[in-house]
């Protein structure tokens, strides 16, 4: 059986399980604003404790955890983390391919830090931090591009309905 699920009630602020866009409801939203609060911050830290690992066992190459390892991996997870704070924040002011193009930049830029220090050529880094930066690139100008234009056609039916009655 199907239940309708209850609409915002804009007097009071209740009923935070549907969100009223400009061309009608949109999905739901099963959490509320402190939980999307809380992942926007605690995902990049989480990403980057586990980036922070990786890059401290990539650099003793098997050999045994010392105190300069452990530094080198928080050091790593506080630039990661300061990084994608600041990427993020530059990325939602810019269009969707400049918004792209950081995220790309970004992610062949972490995964060239990583792939450097594991002691193979330089050139081979490069090539595959270009490489995923360009996978990035075109999969998120497309996301951008498609979800950007539906809403802009959304919006163009919903004020053309409205202009007709």
């Amino acid at each position: 059986m199907a239940h309708a699920i209850p609409a915002r009630d804009t007097s009071t602020g209740a009923g935070t399980r549907t969100q009223t866009g400009a061309s009608g409801p949109t999905t739901p939203d099963v959490f509320g604003r402190r939980t999307h609060l809380l992942a926007r911050w605690a995902m990049p830290l989480a990403i980057g404790l586990v980036y922070g690992y990786w890059a401290a066992s990539i650099r003793r190459h098997g050999g045994p955890i010392t105190g300069w390892n452990l530094l080198f991996g928080f050091m790593t997870v506080l630039a990661f983390a300061l990084l994608w704070y600041a990427v993020r924040a530059v990325a939602d002011r810019l269009p969707r391919e400049g918004h792209a193009v950081l995220w790309g930049a970004f992610a062949g830029s972490a995964l060239g830090f990583l792939y450097s220090g594991s002691g193979v050529a330089m050139f081979t880094s490069i090539l595959a931090s270009l490489l995923l930066a360009a996978a990035v690139t075109a999969g998120l100008y497309y996301h951008y591009a498609t979800h950007q234009d539906a809403e802009e056609a959304r919006a163009a039916r919903h004020r053309t309905r409205t202009l007709t009655t």
